[in-house]
């Protein structure tokens, strides 16, 4: 059962991005791709917390970990997007501009991680 809720969270996640992706992009025309950097950082911030949670409060539902965490924060976040789409700025921007979009997503994304942990673990 609880891959079926995994699956279906990781649907809602995709189905999540994807509409927030549209909307950043359309909103916020910039040089490099805004909304998978956005994306991704706020999905690290989600899944810090939710370990975070998990890890350090008895209460909290092992069971939602999966569904949650792989299911969601998985379908939600997209590493395989993040590197076609850092490729094609080092392309048409140049490598400096590539470079500097993977790196600062890679820097914004741990720690957006910590934070979440940290938050995570003051609930």
């Amino acid at each position: 059962m609880t891959m079926l809720w995994v699956c279906l969270a990781g649907g809602l996640g995709a189905v999540t991005r994807f509409l927030l992706d549209s909307r950043i992009n359309s909103r916020f025309p910039a040089p490099v791709p805004v909304g998978t950097l956005v994306i991704n950082v706020l999905g690290s911030l989600l899944l810090g917390f939710i370990i975070a949670v998990a890890l350090n409060h008895v209460g909290f539902s092992q069971s939602l970990k999966g569904p949650l965490g792989t299911g969601f924060c998985g379908g939600f976040t997209t590493f395989s997007t993040a590197s076609v789409e850092t490729s094609r700025t080092a392309s048409s921007r140049g490598m400096n501009v590539g470079a500097l979009h993977c790196l600062g997503m890679a820097i914004a994304g741990a720690l957006a991680a910590i934070l979440g942990l940290s938050l995570g673990s003051l609930v």
